[in-house]
C-alpha cells in the first residue's frame, strides 16, 4: 500500500470521528480539509516512526512513544499556524487547543509512554469474521508495549469504541463531559513484564 493510499483511508476515516468532524471547517474545501488533515498525521507519523498498518491495508494506527516534555511534537507553532490555515479556521483551532489541552492534561507528567493518537478500520473490515484486522493490530500495539515495557494510553469519545478497548485489555481510567456535550474516555493499557 502507498502513503497516498494511506492518506486516502486516514481521510475517510477521519470523516467518522465526531473530534475531527468538529473541528475541520466547514466549507467548500471541507474534502481538501480532511485531506490536507489526514496528510499531516501520516507524514508526522512517518516522522517519528509510529505509523502502523494492518497487512490488508484495510488498519491504520498512530501509536507514538512521547512524553510530557515531548513539546516539539505537541508544540509547533508553525504546524499549528499551517493547520488552521488549512483546516479548522482561526475559531475552530482556538476552541480545539483549549480542549486538547485538558485531554493532555490527563496523561503521564513523567516518563515515556505510547500515545495512540489514531486507530481506525475501513468499514469493510469491521466485525467480519473472516477479517482480524482489529485483533491484528491490537496485537502489535501490545508487541510494542511489551517489548518497550510502556504503556499505552488512548482516548475516544465514542462509546462502542471505548467498550471495544475495553475488551481488548485496556482500563478506562476517566470519563469527561466534553464540551461537545458526549462523553471523553479515557483509557491505558499495561503491558505485562517481559
Amino acid at each position: 500500500m502507498n502513503k497516498q493510499e494511506i492518506i486516502n483511508n486516514v481521510s475517510t476515516l477521519l470523516q467518522e470521528i465526531p473530534t475531527s468532524m468538529e473541528i475541520v471547517k466547514d466549507d467548500s474545501k471541507r474534502e481538501k480539509r480532511f485531506n490536507y488533515l489526514a496528510k499531516y498525521m501520516v507524514e508526522k507519523a512517518i516522522e517519528k516512526d509510529a505509523l502502523i498498518v494492518s497487512p490488508d491495508g484495510k488498519g491504520i494506527a498512530i501509536l507514538f512513544r512521547t512524553n510530557s516534555k515531548d513539546r516539539n511534537f505537541w508544540k509547533d507553532t508553525i504546524m499549528d499556524i499551517k493547520l488552521a490555515l488549512n483546516v479548522t479556521g482561526i475559531r475552530k483551532g482556538l476552541k480545539a487547543m483549549k480542549t486538547q489541552g485538558y485531554v493532555k492534561s490527563q496523561r503521564p507528567k513523567e516518563g515515556d509512554y505510547l500515545y495512540c493518537w489514531f486507530w481506525g478500520i475501513i468499514s469493510d473490515a469491521r466485525g467480519s469474521d473472516d477479517a482480524k484486522t482489529a485483533y491484528e493490530m491490537k496485537n502489535k500495539f501490545y508487541a510494542i508495549a511489551k517489548d518497550l515495557q510502556l504503556p499505552i494510553y488512548a482516548e475516544t469519545r465514542i462509546k462502542r469504541i471505548s467498550l471495544a478497548y475495553r475488551r481488548y485489555g485496556f482500563e478506562q481510567f476517566h470519563e469527561w463531559d466534553h464540551p461537545s456535550g458526549d462523553k471523553m474516555y479515557f483509557l491505558k493499557y499495561t503491558p505485562p513484564p517481559r
